[in-house]
Formats: structure tokens, sequence, C-alpha cells
């Protein structure tokens, strides 16, 4: 496994076995890293609804069929606006930039940017499989007890992009364990959580945990 460092990149982008749109601009490469932009989306958790039962709070994480959808609301802004992140709060936001992967060997990390963390920001960092394609969802949570501004356009996150030593089948890369990816072709306006294969949670939430490894061996 080799990392890529800037003329790498810019290889990768020239040859079109990376792509981004819209393309990378001089800020975002760095010596061993590309820096990619926040969007113009947000999702914000929704924290409880009204049903029959009363007011509930709403578990976006809950491991029911569909519980990870309509618990959000998307916010979308229009350019010179900002984001304003409550003390503590939690939010999901697209990339500006949609990433295209098509060496059959390149996957990357995501990291946040030191100077995010250094504002109080914390974002996650992840890992981008071979073959992706789609806007990235960039989890991204306020730690500090002030309110915290971002704009879009803001260069929050970096991916560090790696060479594998052997290719993989772009079929056999969308399979992530026994389900396909759920993330593959996400859109700015398309990143609420998404449920795991039901199969495996029926298993989970019914304490069955032997029968995945017996039904599903890898």
């Amino acid at each position: 496994m080799a990392i890529l460092n800037k003329k790498d990149i810019l290889e990768h982008i020239a040859s079109g076995k990376l792509v981004l749109e819209p393309g990378a601009d001089k800020f975002q490469v760095q010596p061993n890293s590309l820096d990619l932009r926040i969007g113009w989306t947000f999702y914000i958790p929704e924290q409880w609804q009204m049903t029959d039962a009363g007011r509930v709070v709403m578990r976006p994480d809950y491991l029911e069929k569909r519980a990870n959808q309509n618990h959000f609301k998307l916010v979308k802004l229009k350019p010179g606006q900002y984001f304003e992140f409550l003390p503590n709060e939690f939010v999901i936001a697209s990339t500006l930039e949609k990433v295209s992967f098509k060496a059959d060997n390149l996957i990357a990390l995501l990291y946040p940017r030191s100077s995010m963390i250094r504002r109080g920001f914390i974002i996650e960092s992840g890992l981008v499989d071979i073959g992706y394609h789609g806007h990235l969802t960039i989890p991204i949570m306020n730690a500090t007890p002030a309110p915290l501004r971002l704009y879009p356009g803001e260069r929050a996150c970096q991916l560090v992009f790696h060479t594998m030593s052997n290719g993989m089948d772009m079929v056999e890369a969308q399979m992530h364990g026994g389900a396909k990816a759920k993330y593959h072709d996400s859109t700015a306006h398309g990143l609420e959580a998404r449920t795991d294969s039901e199969d495996e949670l029926e298993f989970i939430k019914s304490g069955e945990i032997a029968k995945i490894k017996e039904q599903f061996k890898a």
C-alpha cells in the first residue's frame, strides 16, 4: 500500500482515475492530501415527534425498519449564507464536491483539518472505498459551549489517498459485507442515515449472534 503525494494526486486527476465535480482548485491540493469543501446542505437530527402515545423521543439509530428515515431536517443554504452550530450540536453536512474513484486500487481515508479542530469542531474520520461515487457525508459536532459558524465552501476535511497492492472488480467493491454499499451514489440532498441489512438486524435484535456467524460465514 502506498500513500499518494501531491504529484500523484494531480496525475490521478489528470488521467481521470480520480474525478471531482466541481474540480479541485489549488487551495485544496496539499503535499500528501486533498482538502474537501463543505457544501450547501446540512441535516439536523430531529429530537422528538408527536404520536398517539404523546411526545416521544426520536431515535435515528434504533434498530427498526425505516427508523432512520424522516428523522432529519434538511437545511439548504444560498450563496452568502452561513450555518451556525448551537453548543454541543451534532449536524450532518455534505461535501461540496462529488467524488468518483475510477481506479480499481484507489481508496482514501477522510480526516478533519487541524484548523477545524482548533476552532472547536469535531469531525469524524472515515474510509472511502474503491469505486466510490457520490458526495461524502461529514458528521460535525460543535464541542464548545458557544455557537460556532461555518460557511459553505470552507475546507473542513481532507482525503489521504492510498493505492492497494491489488486491484478489485468494481462489482465486488460495491459489496460491503453481505449487502450492497449503503451510501454509494449519495447526493447532497440524500445523506440521511440508512439501516444495515435487515437480515443482520433481525438476528441482532433477537440476540442470536451465533446464527449470523453460522448462516453468513465469510
